[in-house]
């Protein structure tokens, strides 16, 4: 594969001449269940985006940052293609809407990014500013893209200020909302990603895409969005608001826009499955989805996605659509995936050698064997599984962290210059260098990369290595109240480490007898399952377990924010000695606050 510096201005510039009429976005919105549309041409693409590129640079240098704080629409699209027309780099957040979430981590992001203008829309500029107001920046240019007024003629000359090393975008992890890190996006690693997207699927210009997930979101962003616009063609979005308030029209849009390439997290194709009815089903004709994606750098479970291609048969939908890969922020975000026309490769593996980070088939017989998802395979980049202790690449069937090297890898983290050496110049024990650490671990066996989560989330208990993701799953199938609920596990420092289990309930069991007959119940099932004490449970309301943009588990912010008694549980089961370092004194072992549940 080769690419060379025609980046995603030339490449839009470029289909807007060649093609100027051709749909390049359309935005979907449902208004009191009326399905609406509008969209923009790539020809009124290239002009708006060149509009806001002269404004632009009457107010910015050439790599100074702009803050973008929109909603899912078309605004941010002309935004964000506005800013990289400048050399101005786009910084997306989510917008400070009042979830507390959002708003910590719009600030952390604006703190850290240093932007020279907050760009937004009309209907969020009142938002935007009180925000800025509050968080003491409003020192900062805030305008509303959409009431601005046309640039002066000849105001934009043409990208003189891009170059394939240049930076194109500032994509923040969603780890800690304290520490927010900006990966630093060249033109050259969204090019080159988006040519290993392309061809690891075979796509085309006619093959259409639909997202719904945030595009502030790696997935929203740079999947459903920036790669349609670098191949040229059409792009169906809508907001994640539309998605939750009725999965099925994610569905519908598939078949009424003829979408060949959709991306969403496991749990929405769960949603889908078990929420459309048998009418809706008989009504979709999903035939022509040819590629039904999920990814991410969690491992995936293959029950949603074999529970959802069993669901949707009927309706044309074929397992072998289904497409699992391996993704990452610090490489961009496409690493791996499965080929078109591969079944859905679930394999089952010997859990005792998985502890001892060796990955072994398991017997034909094995009650307790550990099921994994193949993420698939890598075309483009250079990735080994290599020991973390003595940096020695591993053959194949053991397990080590992912290292990658390829120029889908980002240029670093901002303006942080020990963590970007330690993490994008790692070097192996034979001297191979400029490799990225990905902190991920991940075990090749044969062609077939399977990726086993973050490294730091790993509990090592007595000798044993565990995965917080198989607790997690065996907590769901512990009692049917948690099974379409979100928890996480993790350690925190003790003595010895001591286990945690977090986990959403329904309003239901509020009171303190049921609870507490709930956490006995899961920290007997877990220690029956995987031979360790677990004291520790403590159960949340529904929504309370933190997740990314993209639904994975912020295992490590739930964890800081249970050290830090910030979660407000409805009951909590703690040991002795958990309780007396992460909990005020006097606080009781066992409390419930089920009165206050709503």
């Amino acid at each position: 594969m080769r690419v060379g510096i025609v980046g995603l201005v030339e490449r839009v510039a470029r289909h807007a001449d060649q093609d100027p009429d051709r749909e390049a976005v359309v935005l979907l919105r449902w208004d009191e269940r009326e399905e609406r549309s509008e969209s923009l041409s790539y020809g009124e693409l290239d002009r708006a985006a060149r509009q806001l590129a002269g404004r632009l640079r009457d107010r910015c240098r050439p790599g100074d940052r702009a803050l973008l704080l929109y909603p899912t629409g078309l605004e941010f699209v002309k935004s964000i293609l506005g800013c990289m027309y400048a050399g101005v780099v786009p910084v997306p957040a989510p917008l400070p809407d009042g979830d507390k979430h959002h708003l910590m981590r719009a600030t952390g992001i604006a703190l850290d990014s240093d932007p020279r203008i907050v760009l937004t829309d009309s209907g969020s500029l009142v938002t935007v500013s009180d925000w800025m107001s509050q968080d003491g920046l409003d020192r900062l240019l805030c305008t509303a893209t959409d009431l601005a007024g046309p640039a002066a003629p000849g105001a934009w000359d043409g990208p003189t200020h891009i170059g394939s090393s240049t930076l194109a975008l500032l994509r923040y992890t969603t780890g800690s909302m304290s520490d927010p890190k900006g990966v630093m996006i060249s033109h050259e690693n969204l090019a080159h990603n988006f040519e290993m997207f392309r061809d690891a699927f075979s796509l085309t210009p006619q093959d259409r895409s639909l997202g719904w997930l945030p595009l502030h979101d790696g997935a929203g962003l740079l999947k459903m969005l920036l790669e349609p616009l670098y191949r040229g063609a059409t792009t169906v979005l809508m907001s994640p608001d539309d998605f939750f308030t009725d999965p099925f029209r994610w569905l519908k849009a598939i078949d009424k826009c003829d979408v060949r390439i959709s991306s969403a997290p496991g749990f929405a194709y769960r949603m889908c499955a078990r929420g459309v009815t048998d009418e809706q089903v008989r009504g979709l004709d999903l035939a022509r989805w040819e590629h039904a994606c999920v990814g991410g750098a969690d491992p995936i479970e293959p029950e949603p996605l074999i529970e959802f291609a069993d669901r949707f048969a009927p309706a044309g939908f074929r397992r072998e659509a289904v497409r699992v890969g391996y993704h990452i922020t610090e490489s961009t975000l496409f690493v791996s995936g499965t080929r078109p026309g591969r079944p859905l490769a679930v394999e089952r593996f010997d859990p005792s050698r998985l502890e001892q980070n060796i990955l072994l088939p398991a017997a034909t017989d094995a009650a307790a064997a550990r099921s994994l998802v193949s993420s698939g395979t890598v075309n483009g980049l250079d990735v080994r599984i290599v020991d973390p202790d003595t940096t020695a690449i591993l053959p194949d069937g053991r397990l080590g962290e992912i290292w990658i090297r390829g120029r889908s890898v980002a240029r670093g983290y901002w303006r942080r210059e020990v963590e970007s050496d330690r993490a994008f110049e790692a070097t192996t024990a034979d001297g191979e260098g400029g490799y990225l650490r990905t902190g991920d671990l991940g075990v090749w066996a044969g062609a077939e990369l399977y990726v086993l989560g973050r490294m730091r989330e790993m509990l090592v208990i007595g000798g044993r290595s565990l995965y917080p993701h198989d607790m997690e799953k065996a907590v769901r199938t512990s009692d049917t109240r948690f099974a379409d609920l979100t928890g996480t596990v993790f350690a925190v420092p003790s003595p010895r480490q001591e286990i945690v289990v977090l986990h959403e309930v329904e309003a239901e069991p509020a009171d303190p007898a049921t609870l507490s007959s709930l956490a006995r119940g899961v920290k007997d099932w877990l220690s029956r399952c995987f031979g360790v004490r677990v004291a520790n449970v403590a159960f949340l309301r529904p929504g309370k377990v933190r997740k990314s943009p993209g639904g994975k588990v912020q295992r490590a912010l739930m964890r800081e924010l249970f050290m830090a008694d910030a979660l407000d549980p409805v009951y909590e089961d703690l040991d002795i000695e958990t309780r007396r370092r992460y909990r005020a004194v006097g606080r009781p072992l066992a409390v419930s606050h089920g009165k206050d549940f709503r």
